[in-house]
């Protein structure tokens, strides 16, 4: 997956658009303008404030189903993803809670978006939906009957669920790709808004063997100096919300500061490594 290819850079930032709750959900209002005019403005938001992407989500359709949602919700996420689409012009992505790869697919195909997102791709985790079983066998077929280059970025031993026996850290990062065939993977903390620690980042980066390696959750502007030393990108949200609260709308001032924060951390890493890559040039002459 050529990372600067979709977002024109290698360390791409990319922020999550939570849609209010869409027909057939529990909280569903009955207005579905009202969706599309709040996702419309959080695109916006991120967009003025420097990300270099988007995913699109069904975040409080909650409770989810565990398999495949109702078709209302395919044709609401589908129209709220073009609508955004003709608003911003970055790369966007869409992930269909909690586990609908096949219904995330057949949007980004019809629309155009260059990934989605899969928590479950390949293994078995136990969650609030119950078991949920890795797809990959009908997702990678599918993609191909479909024709789509859309890329696929899975969640390694995802966040609010528990595997089924004790995988090691490694092997699930290494058959996620290798089996389950992933463009990139997603190391989440436990829970929304909790960060993986740095030295699970760093062991899924190391099985990954160039493999890009995103941050799923828990990525502030406080932290992400730290996390960034051992990822590619960062998948960010709850920390870019209104005094950080999940249901508060996003604050482009702190997308801002995010984004300053991610780019002053990178380009410090940057000009640290390209020291130390002139220090043993010069030791080897």
């Amino acid at each position: 997956m050529d990372l600067t290819q979709i977002f024109k850079t290698p360390n791409p930032i990319i922020g999550v658009v939570h849609l209010m709750p869409l027909p057939t959900s529990p909280r569903w209002a009955g207005n579905l303008n009202a969706v599309i005019e709040r996702a419309e403005r959080e695109a916006t938001a991120l967009a003025s404030g420097g990300v270099d992407g988007i995913i699109i989500e069904n975040f409080f359709d909650a409770p989810f189903t565990a398999g495949q949602v109702d078709p209302a919700v395919v044709s609401a996420m589908t129209l709220i993803v073009q609508r955004v689409m003709n608003l911003v012009t970055l790369p966007i992505g869409i992930n269909v809670l909690r586990n609908d790869a096949l219904s995330g697919l057949a949007i980004a195909s019809c629309v155009g978006a260059k990934f989605i997102r899969v928590n479950v791709l390949t293994g078995v985790m136990a969650t609030d939906q119950g078991l949920i079983e890795g797809q990959a066998h009908q997702v990678l077929r599918y993609r191909r009957e479909l024709g789509a280059d859309v890329k696929i970025l899975a969640d390694v031993l995802v966040k609010h669920a528990r595997p089924l026996g004790s995988p090691n850290l490694t092997t699930a990062v290494q058959e996620t790709i290798e089996r389950g065939l992933a463009d990139g993977i997603i190391l989440s903390g436990w829970a929304t808004g909790s960060p993986p620690t740095l030295e699970d980042l760093e062991l899924a980066r190391a099985a990954a063997r160039g493999t890009p390696v995103f941050i799923g959750s828990g990525a502030s502007w406080e932290n992400i100096s730290t996390l960034m030393q051992a990822a590619d990108g960062a998948i960010v949200c709850s920390s870019l919300k209104r005094h950080g609260k999940i249901d508060e709308p996003i604050d482009p001032i702190r997308v801002g500061q995010f984004v300053e924060a991610t780019r002053r951390s990178i380009a410090s890493s940057s000009s640290v490594a390209a020291q130390r890559s002139s220090v043993k040039l010069h030791s080897r002459s």
